[in-house]
């Protein structure tokens, strides 16, 4: 009888245990995951809309097909072989910034963030990172917010700062690259062609290579963060359709934006960062057409590298770049 109870005692501690981790593990905001190995990117240029990538199969298992764009993200694409799958960036994994913006937040819902035109917005913050949005817009008359998208990221680590924006256009071609990167000041520049790679003298760990030929990067902080970003256009009927009121003198310019972070604390803040939290509860009404995240004046920064915003976490410190990922 003794050796009975022993076993229900140890059943039911071990029940517990294993409840315990259900509960923690569903308390944890959803992470986002890297882009496999196996990903290629089409960007279409002026006069290739059509453009098709083949796909094929090392390992004979699957047949060969031909990949291209939908026509929700005809200026890019992610691309995975063999089997073409076709994913436009913004609906690959959480972590991503697109259109007006449309964040995928670190619990892998969607949220809107409207922001002001010709405001810079704090993105995220936390001890030793530091990311602010610079935004761009039109006003729609019949509204009463700007339309506005991202046009430049202002990254804080240790004691640099990196920029990383779209340059304005007024009649955009897909084949002219319109991304500026910029290191503590100095001007990055990077060969124009796909894989091409710069790796940083200064800070380990840090590289930029081009996803494209022109106007698509993928920045990367060893142990800190991982970035792709791609210069796009608002096209011709996403402004008919949307009523956006694109003139052709501005084609505003702008920067789709995939993130991952690496040894986040749990103190993160700021409109995407907070969503990384594991005591963040979702406050928006996520079976809206278009859930709206508020607040915004507690996310303004008076600088695109101003660590000034009410949220701000960033303590500037130092910190190891080099770790393998």
């Amino acid at each position: 009888m003794a050796a009975r109870r022993t076993c229900l005692v140890v059943v039911a501690a071990a029940l517990v245990a294993v409840c315990a981790a259900v509960s923690v593990a569903a308390q944890q905001p959803t992470r986002p995951q890297p882009l496999p190995s196996n990903y290629h990117i089409i960007n279409p240029g002026k006069y290739k809309r059509d453009q098709q990538l083949a796909c094929g199969d090392p390992n004979g298992n699957k047949p060969s097909c031909n990949a291209k764009c939908d026509k929700r993200c005809p200026n890019q694409c992610i691309v995975l072989c063999p089997g073409c799958k076709t994913f436009c960036m913004c609906d690959f994994y959480p972590g991503v910034s697109c259109g007006d913006p449309r964040f995928t937040g670190g619990d892998g819902n969607n949220f809107y963030f409207h922001g002001k035109r010709d405001q810079d917005f704090c993105i995220l913050s936390d001890a030793n990172l530091h990311i602010n949005a610079h935004f761009i817009g039109k006003r729609n008359p019949s509204m009463r917010r700007d339309f506005t998208w991202i046009q430049a990221l202002g990254i804080r680590f240790a004691h640099h700062r990196l920029y990383l924006g779209a340059q304005k256009t007024a009649k955009w071609s897909s084949d002219v690259d319109r991304l500026e990167l910029a290191l503590d000041d100095e001007a990055v520049s990077i060969p124009a062609e796909a894989g091409a790679r710069w790796e940083s003298a200064a800070v380990p760990g840090l590289s930029v290579t081009r996803t494209t030929a022109a106007n698509g990067v993928r920045v990367q902080l060893a142990g800190v963060l991982d970035i792709m970003a791609s210069v796009v256009p608002i096209t011709e009927e996403e402004s008919r359709v949307h009523n956006y009121g694109v003139t052709e003198d501005d084609s505003l310019a702008h920067l789709d934006l995939g993130f991952k972070f690496y040894d986040l604390t749990d103190d993160v803040h700021g409109v995407l960062g907070q969503t990384y939290r594991s005591d963040y509860v979702n406050q928006l009404s996520v079976s809206a057409n278009m859930p709206i995240m508020g607040g915004a004046p507690k996310y303004v920064s008076s600088d695109i590298f101003a660590t000034d915003c009410a949220v701000a976490r960033f303590a500037g410190i130092s910190m190891v770049t080099a770790k393998a990922y």
